[in-house]
């Protein structure tokens, strides 16, 4: 992996883990929580989907798609933890 592409990714993952802070109210651990959260999700994202079959598409666009998808998920399983 090259700096660019760490670069990107963490970008992605930030503004992914702030829309879903966003969307997902109140499971949101704060403006830094969700961006880590977001750089999170874009990981297992772009993991898990690509194994299970899912590809939404290519290039950044695809990117933020993948991690915003992961982090909701993310988010929606730290709300559920955090409640018990």
């Amino acid at each position: 992996m090259t700096l660019e592409a760490l670069i990107v990714w963490l970008v992605v993952g930030g503004i992914a883990g702030w829309l879903a802070g966003r969307i997902v109210k109140g499971f949101g651990l704060g403006l830094i929580g969700n961006i880590v959260v977001g750089i999170i999700g874009a990981v297992i994202a772009g993991w898990l989907l690509p194994r299970i079959g899912i590809s939404i598409g290519s290039g950044i666009p695809g990117m933020l798609i993948h991690a915003f998808i992961g982090a909701v998920l993310l988010l929606i399983v730290i709300g559920l933890v955090k409640r018990r």
